[in-house]
């Protein structure tokens, strides 16, 4: 039994983390082939779709939530307006979530008119969407965070993709940078998940954006619960339950700092990680099978990683009990070794080097799994606030 235990832990661990990536890759593969030799019969699809984006361009609104952001309030507004698109076309509608330090009067200062405020008290940032997208005037509502600077093309490659009438949804590429550290934890992972998401576009199912950047067809949203923690997650989510595609454009660009205070990003990954539990009853449809591949990609890619702080549990304690085996010692053994390098992680003791790159990943693996636990039972006891605290930035 032990034995059972051990495999099955294992093997769910290795499909979501290393299986998965690698079923993307292959079905990629399989579709290039298949896309080169329509190309070689004469490449119809491709000319429908050069011929549907040279149409007129969709309106557009760019949404952004904001609490208390006075200190780079001005810096989005101005990068906003800069966003290469044409200017009838464009607005900018800045929800504010009862910000008490001035990001009200800074925006009402702006002259330019594409420019909206949308004052509220405070309520969370899902009742902020709820008020500000109904009320958008664009086809196609852009979403952002107001300390996530967006490159001047961004907004016409995602926007390019709705020509394709089955597009529901396009995800931007979010860059991270750290200041301070040219090389940190949360870099390798990030673009560990970019990659995924990149291969789960080309099949029309990523399964939920980053806040950063992403863009929707109005019509598609529908209004959240109150309560909900990640509308990231769910907002695309349910727009692939309704069977259009999400997709990913790694040249719509935007980027936006990391932060240096550990213990506040803990309480963000917790966050996140109690409202990815609670995300599960709003999309019940890409539980099932019948979803297909979207249901496929939701399991392996989500419900499997916040699954994997109780397989990694199950598969050290089944290992504790197989040591009778020269090759279960080997991987008890890698397993201790795995925890130890986390642990030299946390302290700093390795200073540079290949060793200490290693150590600081082993490290953010294991806080990020720690996240998972304290927002599963934050998810429980139903304590998880919907309403937002901005993470402090350089």
């Amino acid at each position: 039994m032990a034995e059972v235990f051990f495999w099955c832990a294992a093997l769910l661990l290795a499909h979501t983390y290393f299986l998965y990536p690698l079923i993307l890759f292959v079905l990629d593969g399989g579709a290039q082939v298949a896309q080169n030799i329509r190309a070689m019969r004469g490449g119809a699809g491709a000319g429908r779709q050069q011929a549907r984006r040279g149409g007129p361009k969709s309106s557009v609104s760019l949404v952004v939530a904001a609490y208390n952001e006075a200190s780079c309030i001005q810096q989005k507004l101005e990068n906003s307006l800069a966003l290469q698109y044409p200017t009838e076309k464009f607005e900018v509608v800045i929800g504010s979530d009862g910000s008490t330090d001035g990001t009200d009067d800074i925006v009402r200062k702006c002259p330019d008119a594409r420019v909206r405020l949308s004052p509220a008290p405070r309520a969370g940032k899902t009742t902020v969407l709820n008020r500000c997208i109904p009320m958008a005037k664009g086809d196609i509502v852009v979403l952002s965070d107001a300390n996530t600077m967006i490159e001047p093309e961004a907004i016409e490659r995602l926007v390019r993709h709705f020509d394709d009438p089955e597009v529901g949804a396009v995800c931007g590429k979010l860059k991270l940078y750290n200041p301070t550290k040219q090389d940190y934890e949360e870099s390798a992972y990030w673009s560990y998940e970019s990659l995924i998401k990149m291969y789960e576009g080309r099949r029309g199912a990523v399964v939920g954006a980053n806040g950063g950047l992403y863009a929707i067809r109005r019509t598609l949203f529908t209004e959240l619960p109150p309560s909900t923690i990640v509308d990231d997650f769910v907002i695309p989510l349910r727009i692939l339950e309704k069977g259009y595609k999400v997709v990913y454009e790694e040249q719509a660009v935007a980027h936006e700092e990391t932060t240096e205070d550990y213990d506040k990003e803990f309480g963000r990954r917790a966050r996140i990680a109690a409202g990815n539990f609670q995300s599960l009853r709003m999309v019940p449809g890409l539980l099932l099978p019948t979803a297909g591949f979207p249901a496929f990609a939701f399991w392996s890619h989500k419900l499997l990683r916040w699954c994997a702080p109780a397989l990694m549990g199950a598969a050290l304690l089944a290992n504790v009990f197989l040591l009778d085996s020269m090759f279960y010692r080997f991987t008890l053994f890698g397993q201790a070794l795995f925890y130890a390098l986390a642990y030299l992680g946390k302290t700093g003791v390795l200073k540079r080097g290949t060793s200490k790159r290693v150590a600081s990943v082993a490290y953010y693996f294991v806080t990020m799994n720690l996240a998972i636990v304290v927002g599963f039972w934050r998810f429980l006891r139903n304590t998880q606030r919907a309403a937002w605290d901005r993470t402090a930035r350089a």
